[in-house]
């Protein structure tokens, strides 16, 4: 299978490993955009690409851009969209309801999501949508056995208007806890950090999914603190509370977990270890990049021009009988 495959050249995730496993699988010709590229894939594609070489084209580019172009991106055939942030379509935020409305434009291409629930959401809405977790870069990221002499810890941005809520929740535990708020550069300043910090506070507030960083996390041998998505998204990833991960839905519960571990070392190494395993068993990128691969094999939906009528009834939300 032959696909090419379009990314952002100016990207904050290093996220090299996965690309690198999606190609592993398939014949991949992957370009990186730039964001003057991403601003008129018209132009792009006129220049530099052939459609007919590819058996899937897939799109991993700036959503704020891909929606400015939907005229042109309807005449792509074979076209599947890899998305991380389509849980933005349900929380409070700026993209609240625009994934749904830019997906309702091109009904029939696939699209790829991170998020358990989102997926059900966004198949219950009609769109081939396939569940592909997210995961970590597993020669990044490792657990190197250091000495744990940060016991509290969240490594990460909160400047986002996205991250309000965690920003929020950190801050206000920081006040009660010695714990370490800080940022570091990807690569090895990122790798020492997370080594060194015993319980690491993960705050993915009322973002219905898990981000990267939780995987992270867990890869490098933390006990990791996670704000509860939920049964079914816990189900989906294999998060089992105070096994191999340990939830919390406010401050009290999160304090009262942690005095359980902060008084028996030995049950939070444990929680620690099956969490790592977890994570190197079934979220590396090497597995994730595969698991994309097996996503884009299946049949695409066909792609069918809808009469005047029936656009209008779509546009204002009707079934036109």
């Amino acid at each position: 299978m032959k696909v090419l495959f379009l990314v952002q050249k100016e990207q904050r995730i290093i996220l090299d490993r996965f690309y690198d496993a999606i190609d592993a699988h398939c014949d991949m010709d992957i370009r990186w955009l730039t964001s003057a590229e991403q601003d008129n894939l018209k132009k792009y594609f006129k220049q530099q690409v052939n459609v007919a070489d590819y058996d899937r084209i897939m799109l991993f580019l700036r959503f704020k851009k891909e929606i400015r172009q939907v005229s042109f991106i309807k005449t792509i055939p074979n076209l599947v969209f890899l998305e991380h942030d389509a849980y933005q379509n349900y929380i409070d935020c700026k993209y609240k309801g625009k994934f749904s409305k830019h997906y309702k434009q091109l009904i029939w291409a696939r699209i790829l999501t991170s998020g358990a629930v989102v997926t059900k959401r966004l198949q219950a809405e009609g769109y081939d949508a396939v569940f592909v977790p997210k995961g970590y870069d597993q020669q990044l990221l490792y657990n190197m056995n250091l000495e744990r002499d940060i016991e509290l810890g969240f490594v990460g941005s909160i400047k986002s208007a996205t991250y309000s809520q965690r920003k929020e929740f950190l801050e206000q535990l920081a006040t009660q806890e010695n714990m370490l708020l800080t940022r570091t550069k990807s690569g090895d300043e990122y790798l020492q950090t997370l080594n060194r910090i015993r319980f690491f506070v993960s705050a993915d507030i009322g973002m219905g999914e898990y981000m990267i960083k939780n995987f992270e996390a867990m890869a490098c041998g933390c006990v990791l603190f996670a704000y509860d998505q939920g049964h079914e998204e816990n189900k989906a990833l294999g998060f089992e509370d105070m096994h191999n991960i340990v939830l919390y839905k406010d401050i009290e519960s999160l304090k009262n977990k942690l005095a359980v571990l902060r008084a028996d070392a030995d049950f939070a190494a444990e929680i620690a270890k099956n969490g790592q395993k977890l994570a190197e068993d079934k979220y590396t990128f090497a597995q994730q990049g595969k698991a994309v691969v097996d996503a884009l094999r299946a049949p695409l939906r066909k792609k069918v021009e809808l009469s005047y009528p029936q656009k209008i009834c779509r546009l204002l939300g009707f079934k036109y009988l």
